[in-house]
């Protein structure tokens, strides 16, 4: 079930009615959320709600074991057991597959023949992002950071349906105290929701879908078809398309779980206004990033020790992280590339430091051309995370770099203007979008009403007959 749907959109209104109908009876009010997120995950494949009650069923006992005990070494076991169980889980799902066919190729290779079974299971949407909530939760149980909550309260948590497919990846000390207390209707700002929803519709249904059939999927799925403008641009319209389309599914999240009394946190800050990577990963995807830094890169020893074991630690963490996006050798490739580029930035801080320099203040020029060249370089990365293969991503590449005596024909003066439109808004001052929207808050009722009723029809008329599915459905 899509967000921009006819069927989730009579889907929500039932929610929502029975939701606010339901404010006072906490215990029932959740259990209304909790049929309703296996509703709305059985909608994909009604096997898989087994699954995920199984990973709560998990979770929930491994927590209650390591709270119950005060024996240090027998909470770290079962946090071990109960962590290594969601990832034997999310393993077999995600990558049985993956390396089941390398080993047999390798093993092919030398002569060995097909000594192992080829499998290839079904993959479970989302179970990457629920299986991280899942692991965020009884770890921080074991770091004494969080009570183990009611099973029906760790049920809804793992499952309400927002944030379910896509994330945000929520944490439970974020979650699980605004399923405690009362949800009072006259304080939600439903402007703000509504806002959030439109604006996650235009840059899902119109941007994306547009960026993506003008020119993304032409140039990847037939490369050599294409000029090297074609190519250069088609990857530019690939970063944009991915902002669009994923920012789009967290906007909405985030303006339906308003809309139910619930908040989630930020996802997404103006990422391509970022002026190295680092601080492109404080702007993209922002709980993923917070989620491997706190339980992957930490842990790791983060920046603590020799120089060679920081660099470690950012390449092992940015690997991991682009292998949890798929099991595959190009998002591998995508993550060693982001990692190799911080590690690169970190020594040459590093550096100034123990020359006793003071970090460079960038003037406004080399400020801009930071931002430049950091997009360029995330470009340069996306092309892996979006090819088929390496030998697509190759060939993407050396169109761009030789495929210039071709004549264009895919870069029209809509395609460019989308993309630098969306690229400018990114550089706007921080806070005028909220200012924005706080100004459009204060309009009288019929106004908002009938400006939301220009947009949907705007996105109606510009959007395609059918929706795709989010890019980040099938991590």
């Amino acid at each position: 079930m899509l967000f921009p749907t006819i069927d989730f959109a009579l889907f929500f209104l039932v929610v929502f009615g029975v939701g606010w109908s339901l404010s006072g009876k906490p215990v029932l009010w959740k259990l209304a959320m909790l049929g309703f997120s296996y509703f709305f995950y059985a909608w994909w494949d009604p096997r898989f709600v087994l699954l995920l009650i199984a990973e709560t069923l998990i979770v929930h006992v491994g927590s209650r074991r390591i709270h119950a005990t005060h024996d240090e070494a027998v909470a770290k076991r079962w946090t071990w057991v109960t962590v290594g169980g969601l990832l034997v889980i999310l393993g077999y799902f995600k990558y049985a597959g993956f390396f089941a066919v390398n080993l047999d190729n390798l093993l092919r290779g030398i002569g060995l023949g097909n000594l192992i079974p080829l499998i290839q299971p079904t993959l479970p949407i989302a179970i990457s992002f629920f299986t991280f909530m899942a692991i965020s939760y009884v770890v921080d149980v074991s770091r004494g950071q969080l009570e183990p909550a009611a099973p029906i309260d760790l049920a809804v948590y793992l499952a309400f349906f927002p944030h379910l497919i896509a994330g945000p990846i929520v944490r439970g000390s974020e979650l699980l105290p605004q399923l405690k207390r009362r949800r009072d209707p006259n304080r939600i700002d439903y402007s703000r929701a509504a806002v959030l929803i439109i604006q996650g519709l235009f840059k899902k249904v119109v941007i994306s879908s547009y960026i993506a059939s003008a020119i993304v999927d032409p140039v990847f799925s037939s490369p050599s078809s294409h000029s090297g403008l074609d190519a250069l641009i088609g990857v530019w319209g690939y970063a944009v398309q991915i902002y669009c389309d994923f920012s789009g599914y967290t906007d909405i999240a985030i303006g339906l779980a308003m809309l139910l009394g619930i908040s989630f946190p930020v996802n997404f800050d103006a990422p391509y206004s970022a002026a190295n990577l680092q601080d492109f990963w404080r702007r993209w995807h922002i709980t993923l990033s917070r989620w491997l830094r706190d339980y992957l890169y930490i842990p790791l020893g983060g920046n603590r020790g020799s120089q060679s074991e920081v660099a470690r630690n950012i390449m092992l963490t940015m690997i991991l992280g682009g292998l949890w996006h798929g099991a595959a050798w190009t998002f591998l490739v995508w993550g060693l590339l982001h990692g190799v580029g911080q590690v690169v930035a970190h020594l040459r801080r590093e550096r100034r430091a123990a020359q006793g320099l003071l970090p460079i203040v960038p003037s406004r020029l080399r400020h801009i051309g930071q931002v430049v060249f950091t997009f360029q370089f995330v470009c340069l990365a996306w092309i892996f995370f979006r090819a088929t293969s390496f030998t697509n991503a190759f060939a993407v590449l050396g169109r761009i770099m030789t495929g210039w005596g071709m004549g264009s024909n895919l870069v029209t003066p809509m395609v460019l203007l989308t993309i630098v439109a969306v690229l400018l808004v990114q550089q706007m001052p921080t806070g005028l979008g909220e200012r924005l929207a706080a100004l459009w808050s204060n309009l009288h009722l019929a106004v908002q009403a009938l400006t939301l009723a220009i947009v949907l029809l705007i996105i109606t008329t510009l959007g395609p007959t059918g929706v795709a599915p989010f890019i980040y459905y099938r991590f």
